[in-house]
């Protein structure tokens, strides 16, 4: 569904992972509406073992979720490197993913999901699990739809029988999971999906000792009782469960090997009334029936009652030593509780006090039960104003000693830095550099400029946040966006087309026509486009969504009709054909060479069409 990038949240310095959904994903509302559900499903949850979800949003049709980042590696990843797990370590990441779906089911989720690749071990030893996409509110009949959802080797019977889920199937899923950590593998193997499906509607699942005898038989019976075909025969959730793991923990921990000896011998109780006891020492068995023996008197007195009185005096003695040293012990553990927990050696959580001037910053902390450092410490930041907070030392979120101090760094505004070269650079490299030099690409699409003498793709300018040109090495405001401007290429060829034609060639890269002016052209026949004219344009610039003008031709040019009176005819024909005319005379001057022209029909002076015939007037003699 999406694609996960490590990030860092910059107002609160911290890291986090966000969660960016597939561009082929945002148009269809089903994904979209299983995506937010996700945010909505763990925002209900505040659980050590569930992944926290801080923001969920949209930038235009991009939907996104910011989360807790764990660095580490998934249940998935250790299974791949140790095969199987051992008891201990089954049970430790059982209980902290029961703990985790407790807190899902008490508030009314069920995960339907659950799987090794879902389970985070964070490297401090964080056990958590997180993508709630496929949850849902629990009720007695939480169906999928019409789409069976899930992994298919993590799927309950009625999920795969009746598309059906309750808090139930997760624990389905929690019982596999347990037996795969045990054994290494899951119970269920086939080619098709199907084939797994089917097994796990039609079979029980094995006992994981059938794979592993060294699996005690507690286990067993736990994965029995999480893997019942029937819903009614498993816990009702993940607190009954996790409730029995604690107690079957327990008993493992007290239990003794398989064919250990017994530790504890028996016994030789005393005989009664000091009487010796039985040379073979046997077990004694007393007789409760027996009645007991007349108590001495005082005056009868022997060496053995002294010898329990004194005893029982100093055992009086102790007595009074034991409790006073419970009074002592409980006193101290008072003093030590009200010195960690609200006297001086308690610990407080630093508030969040960004964007706050120093003295408002200063008397919150102070309020809290923290003292201020007064000289502050100054850091740039790219939108907190100059003299406001930007983060604290401690950080914000963090533990400190309660009246420990707390210094602020306060904003310089953003840091100035040189603007990368980019003109030159393919599209994609600008970009990175853009990034990689601390600052933002422009939301704004980048401006395609046409230029035959850059190829399309290559970055001719840059912009800054105003529109103005951004040259290399210009001090620029860190993280503020840049705009580029790169190549689209040529104008398209239009030469001698119809405007029509034209038009729909411009139309495809983005560009407006209108018809511009006409002019006489020997190659281009009328109405067709001679060229693009782009001194409409500023500077001459066209860029994408321009509107450019089209110069249409008019044809060839007229001529006019030269004077040419007093030529000879030869002569004059060759004037008027190199001006694209023709001639004509009368033909009784066919053979009179000299003969000189006195007029023209057109009349000189007078514009016509190449091609037209003039008529000469000839005469013999001047």
């Amino acid at each position: 569904m999406a694609t996960v990038y490590l990030a860092t949240d910059l107002r609160l310095e911290r890291r986090v992972a966000i969660k960016i959904m597939h561009d082929h994903l945002a148009e269809d509302s089903a994904f979209k509406e299983r995506f937010i559900q996700e945010a909505r499903s763990a925002a209900r949850l505040a659980h050590p073992n569930v992944v926290n979800v801080f923001d969920q949003g949209q930038d235009s049709d991009m939907a996104y979720l910011v989360m807790e980042y764990l660095p580490g590696i998934n249940l998935r990843d250790l299974l791949r490197e140790h095969g199987r797990l051992t008891t201990e370590q089954t049970l430790d990441v059982l209980e902290a993913v029961l703990s985790g779906l407790s807190a899902a089911h008490k508030a009314g989720i069920v995960h339907r999901d659950l799987k090794p690749e879902n389970v985070m071990l964070a490297d401090d030893g964080r056990i958590k699990i997180g993508d709630f996409g496929l949850a849902r509110a629990v009720s007695a009949n939480t169906a999928t739809g019409a789409a069976l959802l899930g992994t298919i080797a993590y799927l309950s019977p009625e999920l795969v029988t009746r598309g059906i889920a309750d808090a139930r199937s997760d624990i389905y899923a929690v019982g596999i999971m347990m037996y795969e950590m045990l054994t290494g593998e899951q119970p269920y193997k086939g080619e098709q999906p199907m084939q797994i499906a089917y097994q796990h509607a039609n079979d029980s699942v094995p006992t994981p000792s059938t794979k592993n005898s060294r699996v005690p038989a507690e286990l067993d019976e736990l994965v029995l009782w999480a893997t019942a075909r029937n819903p009614e025969e498993r816990p009702k959730d993940a607190r009954v469960m996790l409730d029995q793991l604690m107690e079957t923990q327990s008993l493992l921990a007290t239990a003794l090997p398989t064919g250990a000896p017994t530790v504890q011998r028996t016994m030789v109780l005393p005989t009664a009334m000091g009487a010796a006891p039985p040379s073979n020492s046997a077990t004694v068995v007393l007789n409760p029936a027996a009645p007991p023996a007349p108590a001495p008197s005082p005056a009868a007195d022997s060496p053995k009652t002294n010898e329990l009185a004194t005893v029982a005096k100093k055992r009086r003695g102790r007595g009074w030593w034991l409790f006073v040293l419970v009074l002592l012990l409980a006193g101290l553990a008072g003093g030590t509780g009200w010195y960690f927990g609200s006297g001086p050696g308690s610990q407080l959580t630093v508030p969040d006090v960004s964007q706050l001037s120093f003295d408002d910053a200063s008397a919150r902390l102070i309020d809290e039960g923290f003292a201020v450092n007064p000289a502050p410490g100054q850091v740039h930041h790219p939108t907190i104003v100059n003299d406001l907070v930007v983060a604290t030392d401690p950080a914000t979120g963090s533990v400190a000693d309660k009246g420990g101090s707390v210094t602020l760094l306060l904003s310089i505004g953003p840091e100035q830095l040189p603007a990368p070269t980019l003109a030159g650079l393919s599209e994609e490299a600008a970009v990175q550099a853009i990034v990689n030099n601390r600052f933002t690409v422009s939301a704004e699409a980048a401006i395609r400029q046409f230029d035959g003498d850059i190829p399309a793709g290559i970055v001719i300018a840059a912009l800054d946040e105003a529109g103005n040109e951004l040259a290399a090495e210009t001090l620029y405001s860190d993280q503020r966006p840049i705009r580029l401007i790169v190549s689209a290429g040529a104008l398209p060829e239009v030469y001698d087309l119809s405007v029509d034609a034209a038009t729909a060639a411009l139309s495809e890269v983005g560009l407006l026509t209108e018809t511009g002016a006409e002019q006489y052209d020997e190659e281009v026949a009328e109405g067709n486009v001679i060229a693009i004219d782009t001194s409409g344009n500023a500077n001459g610039i066209v860029r994408q969504n321009d509107t450019v003008l089209l110069t249409l031709s008019r044809g060839p040019a007229p001529v006019v009709i030269p004077v040419l009176q007093d030529e000879t005819r030869d002569d004059a024909i060759a004037i008027l054909e190199e001006l694209g005319l023709n001639a004509s005379y009368n033909p009784m001057f066919s053979l009179f060479s000299d003969a000189t022209v006195t007029g023209t029909n057109p009349e000189p002076g007078t514009s016509v069409a190449r091609g037209t015939t003039v008529n000469l007037f000839l005469q013999l003699f001047g």
